[in-house]
Formats: structure tokens, sequence, C-alpha cells
């Protein structure tokens, strides 16, 4: 039984050691509309690390800061879940500091959208040793969330 126990003991010391070496990475939006350019900024982040999470703006948040009203909140992250290539995707926190999620999550490379109007110094203020990095836009001239508003 001792020898179970030593094992058991060692392989659960084993698996921390694999967690804590993940590069996770994060991302964030409002993920209205989900379309091909989404998917790409996705798979993009995906790259950059072992595990993604997705952060879906919260209805309020969007309305506060875009001035619209977005496709309700649990729709847009059942989508961002169907897509199956982050490995979590949450929602984000109803208070007046929208980086405090990052503090939480704790990542090792957030991964901004090319016209996300949030700043690589803003997020390295309160994650200093987190890398920032800014994606790729995939056909912003067809796949952009307003584009699709504007056609409602």
């Amino acid at each position: 039984m001792d020898r179970v126990w030593r094992r058991l003991q060692c392989n659960r010391r084993g698996a921390g050691r694999r967690m804590k070496n993940k590069k996770r990475v994060v991302c964030a939006g409002t993920f209205d509309h989900l379309h091909p350019g989404h998917i790409a900024f996705f798979r993009q982040a995906k790259d950059l690390g072992d595990e993604l999470i997705v952060i879906v703006a919260r209805d309020e948040n969007v309305q506060k800061i875009k001035g619209l009203r977005p496709e309700p909140e649990d729709f847009r992250k059942d989508n961002v879940e169907k897509t199956g290539i982050p490995d979590q995707v949450v929602l984000g926190n109803l208070q007046q500091d929208p980086l405090s999620i990052l503090r939480e999550l704790s990542p090792d490379v957030v991964a901004l959208g090319y016209d996300q109007r949030v700043s690589e110094a803003e997020i390295k203020s309160v994650l200093p040793d987190c890398e920032v990095v800014r994606l790729k836009p995939f056909h912003p001239d067809l796949f952009k969330s307003s584009l699709y508003r504007s056609a409602e």
C-alpha cells in the first residue's frame, strides 16, 4: 500500500509541473455576429501557447464601452465554445476595472485584436511579466462585426 501511495504522490507532483509549465494565452472581445475573422483571431491566439482562454464581454460592459446592444452574452459565449478552439470560455467581470479578470486568470500572453482599443502599455501596467501580442487582421474589409451590424 505504501508503494501505491508514493506512486500516486509522484504522479500528482508530475502532473502539477506539467500544468505549471503550460503557456496560458488569454484574449477577449465582444464576439458579436461570430464570423471567420473571429475564428482566425482564436487560431492565431491559440498558436501563441498551450492553453487558450477567451473572455466574452458582458452585455452591460459592451453597452457602456461601445454604446451598442450586442447579441446576448450567453449566446455569444456558446458560439465561441462551439468553435472548439478555446480550452475555456468565460464571461468578463461586471466591474469598473475591465482588466481585473486578467489579474484573476494571470496569463503568460494576452492576445489583442488588430482593432481593439486597449493599449499594450495598459495591460503591461497591470501584468508587467505578461507578453502582449497584437494579432493580424483577417480580411477586415469582409469580416468585421460592424459590417454585420450595419447589414441588419
